[in-house]
C-alpha cells in the first residue's frame, strides 16, 4: 500500500487557515480535501476504508465541534487518525480528544515543521493499520475454511504440540493427524508448521478462535 494516495482532510472553519494548510498538503504530495464545519464534511465523506487517510480537525467550531465530530465518526467505526488543533489551550479538551485517539494536540498557529511530521505519523499509522486488518481479514477468511476437527488441529499446532501429543489429545490415530495436519497446511496457504505459527504472530493475533472472530473487529 502507497502513501502516494493519501488523503488529508482539513476541517476548520477558518478559510485562510485552510487554504495555508492545503497548499503546505500539497506540496507533500498528498491530496487534500478542506471542508470549513463539521457538518459540510460528514456531508461529503465517503469512507474509503482501504485507502490511507488522516484528518487535522479544529477542535472549536460553530455547530458540532471537532471533538463532536471525532466522538461521531469513532461511534460508527470511521475514525482515522486525528491532528487536534485549537486557537487556545483547553486541557480538558485535549485529554478528550487524546483519548478518542488524535495524534496530538497543537495550539494555533501551527508550526509547519511539526505539522508535517505529525501528519506523515498518521499516515504511517493508517497504513500500518490497514494492513494489519488485511492480514486478519485473510487469514480469517482461511479458518474459515477449515472443519471442526481441522480448526482443533490448527489450534494444537500453533501451540507447538507434535502429532503424537495432538494424537492422545483428541483421542484419534497419527495417521488421521497427519491428514489433517496437511489439510490445515494447505488451506492456510503455507508449506510447514513454522510458517503457521508466523502467520499468526504477523497478524498481531494469538489463538486461531480468536482470529476466527476477527472479522467482527474493526
Amino acid at each position: 500500500m502507497s502513501v502516494d494516495n493519501a488523503t488529508v482532510y482539513i476541517v476548520d472553519d477558518d478559510p485562510d487557515l485552510r487554504e495555508s494548510l492545503a497548499m503546505m498538503i500539497r506540496s507533500l504530495g498528498l491530496n487534500v480535501e478542506s471542508y470549513a464545519s463539521a457538518e459540510a464534511f460528514l456531508d461529503a465523506y465517503q469512507d474509503q476504508s482501504d485507502l490511507p487517510k488522516c484528518m487535522v480537525l479544529d477542535i472549536r467550531m460553530p455547530g458540532l465541534s471537532g471533538l463532536g465530530l471525532q466522538q461521531m465518526l469513532a461511534a460508527e467505526g470511521r475514525s482515522m487518525p486525528t491532528i487536534m488543533i485549537s486557537g487556545c489551550a483547553d486541557i480538558p479538551m485535549a485529554v478528550n480528544a487524546m483519548r478518542l485517539g488524535a495524534i496530538d494536540f497543537l495550539e494555533k498557529p501551527v508550526s509547519g515543521q511539526i505539522l508535517t511530521a505529525r501528519i506523515r505519523e498518521a499516515i504511517d499509522r493508517c497504513v500500518r493499520h490497514q494492513r494489519e486488518v488485511g492480514r486478519k481479514a485473510e487469514l480469517t477468511r482461511h479458518i474459515e475454511r477449515l472443519s471442526s476437527r481441522q480448526r482443533e488441529v490448527l489450534d494444537l499446532l500453533v501451540l507447538g504440540e507434535r502429532s503424537k501429543q495432538i494424537a492422545r489429545q483428541l483421542g484419534i490415530g497419527e495417521k488421521t493427524v497427519a491428514k489433517h495436519r496437511a489439510s490445515v497446511l494447505e488451506k492456510m496457504q503455507v508449506d510447514n508448521v513454522v510458517e503457521l505459527v508466523r502467520l499468526f504472530t504477523d497478524s498481531g493475533g494469538g489463538s486461531p478462535h480468536h482470529e476466527a472472530s476477527l472479522a467482527q473487529c474493526n
